[in-house]
């Protein structure tokens, strides 16, 4: 098959969890033989030079970039008040994207055009114009849902009341968009199950997948115990999970087992972190190499309040064998038993109890991460995915399309 890949960022280099839960799909596809073709949004909050893309990956997607301005500029934001339309996808439309697309559309045949994720979705009506591929959107998340968490948490009454206007506009947005595509490939099955039970649009989840093969046990070097964190802090949950962590829960460990070290790495570390924020805190930013820096630490912390789909960064710490620690939100989508393959902590004495068990009693700590590797290799591999997601194609190809199927009758 001949798949087009509609990018709201570059999947390469794959640093963060959209990218890499687009490569996944991508090099996978490739691997099986699929032909795939990816033009992808290009802007500052996420910059990639097109030059020091490796030719081989050049070669074997075509990758092309499109700069857009994503900044957010208050004078728009405050006109969008005053709009039915979602501030969050307007940042996404451009001339130039859709000139580049159409001009893709009119060389080229595709079977399938994936949309990853909803900021793509402008751009179906030109897909339609042009084209007689079959249109899926990758939901890597339930979008409103995320804002609308922010909202109910926001105790300032002129932010909740925006982001409550943002939660509106864009869940009407997407509840739309649903209606507009052949298919819905969801990253959990709790966001299919919601798909599916607001439109008839077929909805599978195909949850991020990994190569087994690229991600190898080791147990030298080390620091055991100790905590960490990897995650891109320009994505808002992130920055609230971690502020609630180190104001909520931190004191009253630091104060137990003062020796313990709680490290963060991830692009964009806030001002107010990389200054110094509490004793112990040993904040790193963006590491070369995020697979060597998961391995030299012992447990994932991961207290996400608000966010939906699924977090990739929990799913690379299980495939390496690490013990996770994270909340109900932050395990939403991954196939989990607690206290056995993951430990669940919703609020700060939960945190403080699991936390100290995983200190002290160590043997527990590694049988939770034991057992975490194995449910990856069980449930995550990429083939496995990959050839579902194929099926899922071919039985969006052999099914009418709405107007052929109004033609008929």
């Amino acid at each position: 098959m001949k798949i087009l890949f509609l990018c709201n960022k570059s999947p390469y280099p794959a640093l963060e969890g959209g990218p890499i839960a687009m490569n996944s799909l991508i090099e996978g596809l490739i691997e099986v033989g699929h032909q795939v073709k990816v033009l992808a949004v290009n802007s500052d909050k996420y910059y990639v030079n097109l030059d020091e893309i490796p030719e081989d990956y050049k070669k074997k997607t075509a990758i092309e970039l499109v700069y857009l301005d994503l900044e957010i500029k208050p004078y728009d934001a405050f006109l969008n008040l005053f709009s039915q339309k979602s501030y969050h996808v307007e940042r996404f439309i451009s001339k130039e994207f859709q000139q580049k697309l159409i001009n893709l559309l009119k060389h080229y045949q595709f079977d399938i055009v994936q949309l990853e994720t909803l900021f793509m979705i402008p751009y179906v009506v030109d897909i339609k114009r042009f084209s007689k591929a079959k249109i899926v959107l990758r939901a890597h998340n339930i979008e409103h849902l995320i804002w609308q968490r922010l909202a109910l948490q926001t105790k300032n009454p002129f932010k909740r009341f925006y982001l409550n206007h943002l939660t509106r506009t864009l869940k009407k947005f997407e509840l739309n968009a649903l209606t507009q595509v052949d298919g819905i490939a969801a990253i959990t099955r709790k966001d299919a199950g919601f798909f599916r039970s607001r439109t008839a649009t077929p909805a599978i989840d195909i949850p991020f997948g990994i190569r087994i093969d690229d991600f190898r046990l080791s147990d030298e070097n080390v620091e055991a115990p100790s905590l960490f964190h990897i995650g891109a802090m320009n994505w808002i949950p992130n920055v609230e999970g971690i502020r609630w962590f180190l104001d909520k829960v931190w004191p009253q460990i630091h104060e137990q087992f003062p020796a313990l070290k709680f490290y963060l790495a991830g692009r964009y570390m806030p001002d107010w972190l990389v200054t110094g924020y509490q004793p112990n805190i040993v904040v790193l930013g963006e590491v070369e190499d995020a697979q060597a820096f998961i391995k030299e630490k012992s447990i994932a912390i991961v207290p996400l309040l608000s966010g939906s789909g699924m977090r990739i960064k929990i799913i690379e710490a299980m495939a390496l064998g690490k013990t996770v620690i994270t909340t109900e939100v932050g395990a939403e989508g991954i196939f989990y038993h607690d206290w056995k393959n993951i430990l669940i902590a919703n609020n700060v004495s939960e945190f403080e109890e699991v936390i100290k068990k995983c200190v002290t009693e160590p043997e527990f700590c590694n049988s939770v991460g034991h057992n975490a590797r194995d449910v990856i290799e069980q449930v995550y591999d990429n083939r496995m995915i990959i050839n579902r997601l194929v099926l899922f194609y071919n039985e969006l190809k052999n099914m009418p399309s709405p107007e052929s199927y109004s033609k008929a009758f």
